[in-house]
This record gives C-alpha cells, sequence and structure tokens, in this order.
C-alpha cells in the first residue's frame, strides 16, 4: 500500500476520533445545562423567606375572679369560666368547675390559633357559669375584649368588670339528659338516654320529631351505633332508653361517646339537632361526666348537656371509617 493511502487512512481515524468527542461533549454540556435549568434546587427565592407566618398563636389566661353573685340557695355558686373567639367560633375551652365560691382561683391558660386576617375583627368572650348537674347551667356573666384594640407588645393582666351575656350570637338548639355507667369487671359501658328539652324546631308545625343517635368512636374511628325511638311532635321527648356496649378497660381510655338528637322525616332525609361527645379528648362539663363516670365503677351517672352544632362537633372529632374488630373465635 502506498504510503500516502496510509497518511489519509490515519488522518481519516483521527478526524472521527475528533468529531466523536466533540459530539459527546457538546451533548452533556446541552444536557447538563437544560437540567440545570430544570432544576428547582438551583432556583431558590429567597423572597419570599421572610420567616412570617398567617397564623398566631393567641393564649389566654383565666387567673381569678371575686365577688361573684350567688346563684344557688345556700348563698354560693359553683363557678366555671367558657372561652372562645367570634365570629370563628370553631374551638371552645372551659375551666375547672370550683365549688361553693364566690371568689374562685382558676389559674388556667388557653392557646388558640387565629389568621392574622381575621385578628382586627375578631372578640374573645369569657363567659362565667355556675355549674349544675341536673339543670341547666345559669351564666352569671361574661366579658368581651375586641383584639383588634389590644397592644400585641405588652402581656395584658388587668380586672374588668362582668357585664350581662349577649344573646346575639347564641342559637338554642336545646338539652338533653344522659347517664352513664361503666363496670371494669365486666366490661361493659351502659348509657340512658333519658330525656331532652327546648329542642330546636325543625318542622313547619313548630315541632319536631325526635330520637337520639348513640355512637362509640375508638382511636377517632366509627365503631359501634345504636339508636332511640323516634318521639312524634315535641320538643320536649322522654326516652328512658338504655344501650350497653362491651368495651375494655384499655378501649374505654381511648374512646369518643358521641350523643346526637336528630329530627326523623318520613319522605326528607333526617335532619341533626345538635350533637355532644365525652371521653379521652373531652372538654370542660363532657370531661366531668366522662371522669365523674370513671371514678363512680358501677355507679349511674345522670348530668344535663347543652347541645352543640353537628358541624362544631365533626370538626373537633374529624373521624374516620369503621373499626373492624377481627373475630377471636369464628364458629361457623
Amino acid at each position: 500500500m502506498p504510503r500516502w493511502a496510509i497518511y489519509t487512512i490515519f488522518a481519516v481515524i483521527v478526524l472521527l476520533f475528533l468529531v466523536c468527542i466533540i459530539w459527546v461533549f457538546v451533548k452533556y454540556c446541552c444536557k447538563s445545562k437544560k437540567k440545570r435549568k430544570n432544576n428547582p434546587d438551583h432556583q431558590i427565592n429567597l423572597q419570599g423567606a421572610t420567616g412570617s407566618t398567617t397564623t398566631s398563636l393567641l393564649t389566654v389566661g383565666i387567673k381569678q375572679a371575686t365577688a361573684l353573685p350567688a346563684m344557688d340557695l345556700g348563698g354560693t355558686s359553683d363557678p366555671y369560666v367558657k372561652v372562645y373567639i367570634t365570629p370563628n367560633k370553631s374551638k371552645t375551652f372551659e375551666t375547672k368547675v370550683y365549688r361553693k365560691t364566690l371568689n374562685p382561683i382558676f389559674n388556667e391558660h388557653f392557646t388558640f390559633e387565629i389568621d392574622k386576617a381575621e385578628l382586627n375583627e375578631s372578640t374573645l368572650v369569657m363567659k362565667v357559669f355556675d355549674f349544675d348537674r341536673f339543670s341547666k347551667h345559669d351564666i352569671i356573666g361574661e366579658l368581651r375584649l375586641q383584639l383588634g384594640t389590644i397592644d400585641w407588645n405588652h402581656v395584658i393582666e388587668e380586672w374588668k368588670n362582668l357585664s350581662e351575656p349577649s344573646k346575639s350570637e347564641d342559637i338554642i338548639l336545646g338539652e338533653i339528659c344522659f347517664s352513664l355507667r361503666y363496670v371494669p369487671t365486666t366490661s361493659k359501658l351502659t348509657v340512658v338516654i333519658l330525656e331532652a328539652k327546648n329542642l330546636k324546631s325543625m318542622d313547619l308545625g313548630s315541632s319536631s320529631d325526635p330520637y337520639v343517635k348513640v355512637q362509640l368512636a375508638l382511636d377517632k374511628k366509627k365503631w359501634k351505633r345504636k339508636k332511640t325511638s323516634v318521639k312524634k311532635c315535641t320538643q320536649n321527648p322522654y326516652f328512658n332508653e338504655s344501650f350497653t356496649f362491651v368495651v375494655s378497660f384499655e378501649q374505654i381510655q381511648r374512646l369518643q361517646l358521641v350523643i346526637s338528637v336528630w329530627d326523623h322525616d318520613k319522605f326528607t332525609r333526617n335532619d341533626a339537632i345538635g350533637k355532644i361527645f365525652l371521653g379521652c379528648d373531652a372538654t370542660g362539663n363532657q370531661q366531668r361526666h366522662w371522669a365523674d363516670m370513671l371514678s363512680n365503677p358501677r355507679k349511674p351517672v345522670a348530668q344535663w348537656h347543652n347541645l352543640f352544632s353537628s358541624e362544631q362537633v365533626d370538626s373537633i372529632l374529624e373521624l374516620k371509617h369503621s373499626v373492624r374488630i377481627p373475630f377471636i373465635n369464628k364458629n361457623f
């Protein structure tokens, strides 16, 4: 083979090798640029990282009250305080009940989450009640603070006079009385729905056809449910119906008891009049009733409760689907 042919072949091979190297280099660079362009990790915008948030935490401390009016026959009261924020009344707290005193010392603190945009339009409400197990709790007085007028640079600690309670925001849904009894040795929880009164009218004839659902929820999941008979055309039904559930002592500490009053309708969907729940996550009167039941085993404990809206109770509970308990012994 001539020498010039050998040189030509060698030059072609070197040229092809260089072209391959250039092609690989160009392809890699373009791919790398495209990846950097599309990867958000390389586009950190610091303008929004100001450390601010739209939600604020508001801590309310109820310290004490003095010279409360006597609401009981013995010249004393059983006061407690209910605390919430309007108009978004999504969460309500209650202090403990202090027995037979007109000068209670509470020293309790409650924390609310509130959107900064709603702060100037919101009102903090503190209502003082006289507790009564077998009748409606009488309101002693209330205090309202416009949150938009408060200087948030300082902690506010001062005395305020109670005023007459406002009735503009309260929707009367009614009251219900029921008793609870738990026997640890037999793992039986007995709920007796006794009666209800002053229920909200749901029908055209200024009446209702009420019945009551009794539901158990375990670990935030719907579990067992029973219901009473329907009482026709009344806002003050008398039931006296008993329901017994098997609940172990370990389960009773993770249980929620939901009592709901419904208006029965033959041709349309039944409407919820109001709800209430007791159990491990309950507060206020509901928590006290549940605690009294647990501290008095085998003894029925009855108490009246005000009904709350279904939306308010459901938003607190956030119950999930039913609990499915596996069979231990299967007999076919």
